[in-house]
């Protein structure tokens, strides 16, 4: 990884055009080839990120500019570098999830039919450049789609799967790709926030799988 601090503006040209003024902002690249910009607030999110496979050009006069396969650029004009260093991480092990949450995926990914008739599995860990999908499947009229599971649904699982659908629906291989965002319990909040997405809910209920009874699991 590739860690810059600089005072900088960003331009992004693609589907639409915007616009970072000069600040001072802090530039992840990474092993994957993907590059993110970040402000000093925000948490985890970025103010704008190209996704992998793209390629990174630095120009005289500390210009870079990010081109994805898609011809999308993200052009970094650099005023002032405070910090430039690369570190080596290797290979990350990957998230360990609780003990009922991998079972329930599990229990899901060998039951894709209890989502609804025709559903199929494509892969358990789906991998994309910001963590893996916990299921990605097919439903009965072959369209891609993406399973979120946790034992408690809330708006920041929404939001994690709302980020995934970001990047697979730039997968022409893929796309359209919709959500389903599955937990033992939803926070009213975070069905809110899923209808507005346009993300459908499942309810889980755990034992209800281990016993094979499709009763049990209500989409709503």
């Amino acid at each position: 990884m590739r860690l810059v601090i600089a005072r900088c503006s960003v331009d992004y040209a693609g589907r639409l055009t915007a616009h970072l003024p000069m600040a001072p902002r802090l530039i992840l690249v990474k092993a994957d080839g993907s590059v993110s910009v970040h402000a000093d607030d925000r948490a985890y999110k970025p103010l704008n990120w190209m996704s992998p496979p793209c390629t990174l050009k630095e120009a005289d006069g500390g210009v870079w500019t990010v081109i994805n396969k898609a011809g999308e650029k993200l052009i970094i004009t650099m005023a002032e570098i405070l910090h430039d260093s690369s570190h080596e991480l290797g290979t990350d092990p990957g998230l360990i999830k609780d003990g009922v949450e991998a079972h329930l995926q599990e229990l899901l990914a060998d039951r894709m039919e209890t989502l609804g008739t025709g559903w199929s599995l494509i892969r358990r860990e789906y991998p994309t450049a910001i963590g893996p999908v916990d299921i990605l499947g097919r439903d009965g009229e072959g369209i891609t789609v993406a399973v979120e599971i946790k034992r408690r649904g809330e708006i920041d699982g929404v939001e994690q799967l709302t980020r995934y659908l970001e990047l697979l629906n730039r997968d022409p291989h893929l796309a359209p790709v919709k959500g389903v965002f599955a937990a033992q319990e939803i926070k009213p909040q975070a069905r809110v926030l899923a209808a507005d997405r346009g993300i459908d809910c499942v309810t889980l209920d755990y034992n209800a799988l281990r016993g094979i009874d499709d009763d049990k699991l209500r989409l709503f």
